[in-house]
């Protein structure tokens, strides 16, 4: 059994360009509607994170995407401090440096911090290796201090998540320069079904004191979540999603949780709910019966 802290996200845009508000929060209300955080088996507590339109800095993406986390990061590190696990649903993988951000404000900037990042794509572009400059494939980086120091810090984000503390799973595209980038660093990459997943694992769960595990539906094979605007061939299913996550679950490091990109109000939104919850559902009733390690 453990307490949720819900960041339901809600933006009035979308990668940084204006668009139709959408409020309330169609991933969190779906969520809900099902009973999907019960499985948690404790107290839940919902707190929103909100960009109105009307917030937006024109021709300044960085601007919101620092505002809109600053407000993830102030609400993950008041659940941290209640005692309460972070789960961040809504919003796309632009909340992940806000999600370290609250787990660092939460925990205290010494605490060794671990990402274990299910995403189709690496997102660990800096401005000189993106090819369409979209802040959505910068976040692996900015979180490792690479680029947008404005965007990191906005999120109480101060000392910068080493390469080495980050495992990818299921990462199938990449650009070339960022191909470059992440080959040459210490960043453990592997397929979702690697017998090196436990592993490898394991290992970092012992260099660390929590676990951040990220999931960027797009990871999923296309026809699960056809609403996702970046869909790659090749994905998994749900089960194999599943299997990935035991080992980590197993650790008993897991101190935060995310699973992001749904687009739930997209054409066809209604089966990429029906996977989100495939997923949700089962992993947080696996993450409440894990054992608890956690140094923090």
């Amino acid at each position: 059994m453990i307490d949720l802290q819900v960041v339901e996200v809600q933006v009035a845009y979308r990668f940084g360009r204006p668009g139709p508000r959408v409020l309330p929060t169609p991933e969190g209300a779906a969520y809900r509607e099902q009973g999907v955080y019960a499985a948690a088996g404790g107290d839940v507590r919902i707190v929103q994170a909100t960009l109105g339109l009307e917030e937006t800095v024109a021709d300044d993406p960085v601007a919101d995407v620092s505002l809109l986390g600053g407000r993830i990061a102030a609400a993950v590190a008041a659940g941290v401090r209640a005692n309460r696990r972070p789960l961040l649903v809504g919003g796309n993988c632009t909340g992940a440096p806000a999600m370290l951000g609250g787990l660092q404000q939460g925990h205290g900037p010494l605490t060794r911090i671990g990402l274990v990042w299910i995403d189709a794509h690496a997102d660990c572009n800096t401005p000189a290796t993106s090819s369409d400059g979209l802040l959505g494939g910068m976040p692996v980086a900015t979180m490792a201090g690479l680029c947008q120091p404005r965007w990191r810090r906005a999120t109480g984000l101060e000392v910068p998540l080493p390469a080495e503390r980050i495992l990818m799973l299921g990462v199938r595209r990449l650009g070339e320069a960022e191909r470059v980038l992440v080959e040459a660093s210490d960043i453990t990459r592997l397929p979702v079904d690697s017998d090196q997943l436990a592993g490898a694992a394991a290992r970092l769960a012992a260099e660390t004191d929590l676990l951040y595990v990220h999931i960027d539906l797009d990871v999923l094979d296309p026809a699960l979540v056809p609403a996702h605007y970046a869909r790659e061939p090749g994905g998994p299913g749900v089960e194999e999603i599943l299997a990935a996550l035991a080992p980590i679950f197993e650790t008993g490091r897991v101190g935060a949780f995310a699973l992001v990109s749904l687009y739930a109000v997209a054409p066809e939104g209604a089966k990429s709910v029906a996977a989100a919850t495939a997923i949700l559902r089962p992993a947080l009733a696996r993450w409440a019966q894990g054992r608890t390690k956690s140094s923090v």
